[in-house]
């Protein structure tokens, strides 16, 4: 049975009856968590959770501008795709996918917040099937690009963005299309040259103002979402 330790005994006594009791000290405070970072990079906080909710927002707020279809092309040029590429360079790969989800799950209820005032289930069958997809794989691959960096430059969130808000996109939205529309795929793909350069600038703004909000305000970083501090948070680089 252990025996107990005299109330008067001196704080520097040590002896084999009664060790000295080792004392905990505080964590200090520039290593405590962050309250604005999330445990895990799966877990979503309030903070987070008000960010996919506003991508999704803006997103829909990109499409009120109206769709512009060029030479009768069933799918038509819109902004929103400048939201897919904004959300995955600023929020990362699974938070920018949830506001994509997000937004399609309004679309899907009905609201009409694609561009042109369509929405609802039909257009999850349509032409533009397969873009809408490419709304949250594309959001997707480019967070996973971004995270890979320990510093984002405008010539590297370009990059993401031309491969997730580009490529990944394309890739998705023509062969649908050209199963949709009955085309071949060759004439789809020609077709969608024309996006080219509509796309290419969106991938340019896009990534403009993820350097510029991420050296503004560090905290939008979506670097290293996992880290719990904020030293290793992981800030835009003033190179391009």
């Amino acid at each position: 049975m252990p025996r107990a330790v005299p109330a008067d005994l001196p704080d520097d006594a040590h002896t084999d009856e009664f060790p000295v009791r080792p004392v905990s000290t505080p964590r200090p405070a520039h290593l405590a968590p962050h309250p604005e970072y999330a445990t895990s990079r799966w877990s979503i906080s309030a903070a987070d959770a008000a960010r996919i909710a506003t991508f999704a927002a803006l997103t829909a707020v990109l499409g009120m501008p109206g769709p512009l279809a060029l030479f009768g092309n069933a799918v038509p040029i819109t902004l929103q795709t400048l939201g897919v590429m904004l959300a995955g360079a600023l929020l990362g790969a699974w938070r920018g996918a949830l506001a994509m989800l997000t937004f399609l799950a309004l679309v899907a209820a009905g609201l009409p917040l694609l561009s042109g005032g369509r929405g609802g289930p039909g257009v999850f069958v349509g032409p533009s099937a397969g873009y809408l997809i490419g709304f949250v794989v594309g959001a997707a691959v480019v967070g996973l690009i971004v995270e890979r960096f320990r510093t984002l430059t405008f010539w590297r969130v370009l990059a993401a963005c031309v491969v997730g808000g580009m490529l990944v996109m394309y890739a998705l939205g023509i062969p649908l299309q050209a199963l949709v529309t009955g085309f071949s795929l060759q004439t789809v793909a020609t077709g969608s040259l024309m996006y080219l350069p509509g796309d290419l600038l969106k991938a340019i703004i896009a990534a403009s103002v993820t350097v510029g909000v991420v050296r503004a305000y560090p905290a939008a970083s979506p670097l290293r979402r996992s880290a719990k501090t904020p030293e290793n948070q992981p800030t835009a680089s003033p190179a391009a």
